[in-house]
């Protein structure tokens, strides 16, 4: 039976795995705790990136109403990357954030942000296409018990 079973990766790429996913994680919490709880706050946040946005041809209704979900988003997908819990769906939901984010700023033609964009994409991308081999989070821990 146990030669059906693929074999497991080496304890190196589970652990490179794990702390790419964290240090995903953190960058994502940081983003959204810094624009919610420090600064002008999550109001001054969506107001600031609502002006930043009006060069584009979007309704500032529509960018100030992103400004204030966008942190909030960041912080869910963060503190779940982090943590190691419901890691599809953070993943996924980092992704999407990622989809409308790179919307604004090619919209805005801000083109050196999209390239920072990609990179993002890039990195989630790896996470989920390696997250069944690698992911050591506690739903698989438990799975594996």
């Amino acid at each position: 039976m146990s030669e059906l079973l693929p074999p497991s990766p080496p304890r190196e790429q589970r652990q490179a795995y794990i702390l790419l996913r964290a240090f995903t994680g953190l960058d994502f919490f940081g983003h959204g705790f810094a624009r919610i709880f420090t600064g002008t706050h999550l109001s001054g946040f969506a107001r600031t990136m609502s002006q930043g946005m009006s060069t584009s041809p979007l309704a500032p209704s529509l960018t100030l109403a992103a400004g204030y979900a966008i942190p909030i988003v960041e912080v869910i997908a963060g503190t779940l990357l982090l943590l190691g819990l419901f890691t599809r769906f953070a993943l996924t939901t980092a992704f999407l954030l990622m989809f409308v984010l790179m919307f604004g700023v090619t919209m805005k033609q801000d083109w050196n942000a999209a390239g920072q964009q990609m990179l993002y994409g890039l990195i989630l991308a790896i996470l989920l296409f390696t997250r069944d081999r690698y992911d050591l989070s506690w739903p698989a821990l438990l799975r594996r018990a």
